[in-house]
């Protein structure tokens, strides 16, 4: 077997058969004549509402979320040429929960497991707008201890990056337990990381973010693999390395700030897709890109059909079973032989 061939199965071919696949399970097997059988009404029996309006948009949702995660990831580690970076271990992920955590507690929208509550304007783009400023807010901190200790290296600024996340993931604890029942119930379930949407205007509401990323990396996809050999390499062939970053660390942001929103803080994701696509793909980002998207995608959607199959009728957050998944492969990559 090629390998174009295996990476085209990877970025095409298993995708469609993940996400083609997945609606049909869950607590109770739907089959294709339930669905798309003949007779009067057969559109509206309870089979087909289950399919069309819960599992197809959640499906749609998971696999747009986990895209956006992978690609978010790939571009995270090549700016700090770490492969250890990501978004939830640089507290992207944990300031867009702080401040969707806020919107939570304000009453402003989100309903349980981070779905927003339309209640008009404000309730539909409450929960967005207090992410994305919480992920700006994480960035703005990061980007200010790197002005102020110059010359740290990019493993001090990831380290940082934790600690901002430890700092949000206390404040969010402390709206856990200061709030109400109904409050601390939300806050708790949203935290883990979970997708539960109603329709498909929810299931397609993590498109744009998923737009923004990959448009963004595939534009600077030649300047990423610029990057990756350092500043001085891609400085000399022309790249505008603090133009370059900025952008790129606001797309990203808004980007996890929109998919947290919908979904919560799904960690981990961003560190697995990236490693795996490019034991496939090969460290090209014009091609790592799509592959990291097609990995992160498929891999939500499948964790997220066990999270909705296995435990039923129980609906365990996807967020634990990634946890479970992505902690010992960071150990792994902790503890891996160092090879050029």
């Amino acid at each position: 077997m090629s390998r174009d061939f295996k990476i085209a199965s990877l970025m095409v071919v298993l995708p469609l058969l993940v996400v083609l696949a997945a609606p049909w399970a869950g607590v109770r097997l739907i089959l294709p004549g339930e669905v798309f059988g003949w007779g009067a009404g057969f559109l509206d029996s309870a089979e087909a509402r289950i399919f069309w309006q819960l599992r197809v948009p959640r499906v749609i949702l998971a696999w747009c979320a986990g895209a956006t995660f992978g690609l978010c990831g790939m571009v995270f580690q090549a700016l700090f040429r770490n492969p250890l970076a990501e978004p939830s271990l640089l507290g992207v992920s944990s300031g867009a929960a702080l401040g969707a955590a806020v919107s939570i507690r304000l009453g402003l929208g989100a309903g349980s497991l981070g779905a927003a509550v339309t209640t008009g304007l404000l309730g539909t783009v409450a929960t967005p707008a207090f992410a994305f400023s919480g992920a700006l807010l994480a960035i703005a901190i990061i980007s200010a201890f790197a002005r102020l200790a110059r010359g740290a290296s990019d493993a001090t600024l990831l380290l940082a990056g934790v600690a901002i996340s430890s700092l949000f993931s206390s404040l969010i604890m402390v709206f856990q337990y200061t709030g109400g029942a109904v409050e601390t119930y939300k806050l708790l379930s949203w935290t883990m990381g979970g997708i539960s949407v109603v329709g498909l205007g929810e299931g397609l509401s993590a498109v744009p973010s998923l737009l923004i990323t990959l448009a963004m990396s595939f534009y600077f996809s030649t300047e990423l693999d610029l990057i990756t050999f350092g500043d001085e390499i891609a400085a000399t062939r022309g790249v505008e390395l603090e133009r370059m970053k900025r952008l790129l660390f606001i797309g990203m942001s808004l980007s996890v700030a929109m998919v947290v929103a919908n979904c919560g803080p799904i960690a981990f994701l961003g560190l697995i897709a990236p490693h795996a696509s490019r034991r496939i793909a090969g460290p090209r980002h014009r091609i790592l890109a799509p592959c990291s998207a097609a990995v992160g995608g498929t891999a939500l959607v499948l964790c997220d059909t066990a999270a909705r199959t296995l435990w039923a009728p129980a609906d365990l957050p996807v967020g634990i079973i990634i946890s479970f998944l992505g902690a010992p492969f960071f150990m792994w990559l902790l503890f891996r032989p160092r090879h050029r």
